[in-house]
């Protein structure tokens, strides 16, 4: 087959142009709002000391004896930003009298926070356990007795913490699969896939937040764009290096320079600080011991319904068949009349949707930054190699184990250090099974 036409990448090469000029006019407003909103102040978010969110803090931000602002925690633990009037040290007192028993309510607890040149309403955030008084500055406002030093393990708090690992392994499990199939049929190691993350997350941003329309519009509207932007990728830059036989070591390099350049183009026009989808504000739904916000439940349905929907069209039809051949074997797939550039075009805009549709899911629970799917992009590898390279059901189970682990692992380690456990389950399993746990043995050599 010749190459694609000079005319043609011409068209492609306009198009992506147009586009991201687009976005750029849409955007462009958003830079001025971060600009404006450089103000100094502080986010503060609550959590206990399994990670999990507590609600119903009041924070106070002091200047000495002065007060400068109050905001209250949602459900989310998160309050809303308290600006102060320039850089220097003030002090956050955290009023817990008004949580549920079992989160050391009745405490008052105060820290002192010192504001820099770096430290704007978009960076500054103060992230408080309460019952750690170490690893933050966290100290009772008067002399407290305390009941221990460590988190108290019981069962509710385990569940807790497995229903959150499984919501977000359901979401890594949307974003790998692409991910995986993608290295199945092509066997590209993609760097700049957490960057299609990013983008659904934007575009929900920008249709929802900026636009004004609903959520769901927005969400449907994120995915068809991620779908393009797939196929963008594989027409105007992948499929041509295929067809000029560029090496998989070089274009993984070209990933990476991608993955850069995209980052930092949505650095230039959404700015470095982060906006919300979601309201301030939401509601909280218990189900037995698991207390988790409306979206989180939301988020593991449809995370559930679109995985079923991608297993059945993997599994039973013949674009799906097709795609399972073209990854086990593509000279042979080639051989036996199937078209391995539609499987592969139809693979990158599948995996364009389903990371979009993750970063609108993300969305939903996180805010929303230039960088949020290139932060999660560890641990869709960690899954993909964890399940099997391009195997789409190893990338599910793998994503499950990561998520899980991630959370659990959260109730005897500090929060920040929550994916080391799923790194060392990780490197455990290949020791084990070096193809990973769905992954085929291939020699080498």
């Amino acid at each position: 087959m010749r190459p694609p036409s000079v005319p043609r990448r011409a068209l492609l090469l306009a198009t992506a142009l147009l586009a991201t000029a687009l976005l750029g006019l849409l955007l462009g407003p958003l830079t001025g709002t971060a600009t404006a909103q450089d103000d100094y102040g502080f986010i503060p978010r609550v959590v206990d000391a399994a990670g999990t969110p507590v609600a119903g803090v009041v924070v106070t931000v002091r200047d000495g004896d002065e007060e400068l602002g109050t905001t209250t925690t949602d459900a989310r633990g998160n309050g809303t930003a308290v600006q102060v009037p320039d850089k220097g040290r003030y002090t956050l007192v955290f009023d817990t009298s008004g949580v549920p028993a079992g989160f050391a309510g009745g405490e008052l607890y105060a820290v002192d926070k010192e504001v820099g040149e770096a430290h704007t309403l978009n960076t500054q955030r103060v992230l408080v356990s309460l019952k750690e008084k170490a690893n933050g500055g966290v100290v009772p406002s008067a002399p407290v007795e305390r009941e221990s030093a460590g988190p108290t393990v019981s069962l509710p708090i385990l569940v807790q913490r497995l229903v959150s690992g499984l919501n977000l392994g359901l979401l890594l499990a949307i974003a790998t699969i692409g991910l995986s199939l993608i290295h199945g049929t092509t066997r590209l190691t993609n760097f700049a896939h957490g960057e299609n993350v990013t983008f659904g997350a934007l575009i929900a941003f920008l249709f929802c937040v900026v636009l004004g329309l609903p959520l769901v519009v927005a969400g449907l509207i994120s995915v068809a764009a991620g779908a393009a932007f797939g196929w963008l990728q594989n027409a105007g830059l992948w499929q041509p290096l295929r067809r000029r036989g560029v090496g998989l070591i070089p274009v993984m390099i070209a990933s990476i320079g991608v993955g850069l350049a995209v980052r930092y183009l949505y650095f230039a026009i959404f700015g470095s600080g982060t906006r919300r989808v979601t309201p301030e504000s939401i509601p909280s739904v218990r189900l037995g011991s698991v207390v988790m916000p409306v979206s989180a439940y939301y988020s593991m349905a449809i995370s559930l319904a679109v995985l079923v929907a991608v297993g059945c069209w993997i599994r039973y039809s013949h674009l799906g068949r097709a795609t399972r051949a073209v990854s086990a074997n593509l000279p042979l797939a080639a051989a036996s009349g199937i078209d391995v550039d539609r499987v592969i075009r139809v693979v990158w805009i599948l995996a364009g949707a389903l990371s979009a549709l993750a970063g609108v899911l993300l969305a939903l629970l996180n805010d929303v930054s230039y960088d949020m799917g290139f932060k999660s992009l560890l641990l869709m590898f960690a899954a993909m190699i964890l399940g099997g390279l391009g195997t789409a059901f190893g990338a599910l189970v793998g994503a499950l184990v990561v998520g899980v682990f991630t959370e659990v692992l959260v109730v005897w380690l500090p929060p920040d250090m929550k994916y080391v456990g799923a790194l060392i389950v990780l490197i455990l399993v290949l020791l084990v099974r070096p193809q990973g746990i769905f992954g085929r043995a291939e020699r080498i050599g």
